[in-house]
């Protein structure tokens, strides 16, 4: 199902797609990155408090505000004639890789309010490791958009 009505603004649409595609990887790129800090950190003391500060406010303001956008404007790129060819495996990548980055955010989110109850369960490594899954993540969306294998 398609809307014609979609088609004059389309440029529109992937402007503004990509800008919060962008915004949001830049925070999911950067939040894990402030768990490995946040666990070298005593719980409540001044630096940990500090890091809830900063973790809420990327999240807050930043991440989930630029994932919604990328959702919405994703959604009428998907409603725009000619934008997507459902039997193409690349349209089935992304699906499959944006759900995966959808559940990583849901698991920042959670790890958020772990460290803001001083009850964080994982290790800096463990962090340092999930730091890359947006990154590989952000890859395979990519080349799946672009060079559409």
């Amino acid at each position: 199902m398609t809307f014609p009505g979609l088609l004059p603004f389309f440029h529109w649409f992937l402007a503004l797609h990509i800008i919060c595609f962008t915004a949001w990887m830049a925070g999911m790129f950067y939040l894990p990155r402030l768990y490995v800090y946040h666990c070298q950190t005593r719980p409540g003391d001044v630096e940990s408090e500090r890091f809830k500060v900063m973790e809420r406010r990327l999240l807050k303001q930043i991440i989930n505000p630029a994932m919604i956008g990328t959702f919405i404007f994703g959604l009428l790129l998907v409603f725009t004639p000619g934008t997507v060819d459902w039997a193409a495996a690349w349209w089935w990548v992304k699906i499959v890789a944006l759900v995966l980055m959808f559940g990583f955010h849901g698991a920042c989110s959670r790890w958020r309010r772990d460290f803001l109850n001083d009850a964080n369960r994982h290790s800096e490594r463990f962090y340092r490791i999930a730091n890359e899954v947006p990154t590989l993540l952000f890859i395979i969306i990519v080349i799946a958009v672009v060079v559409k294998p």
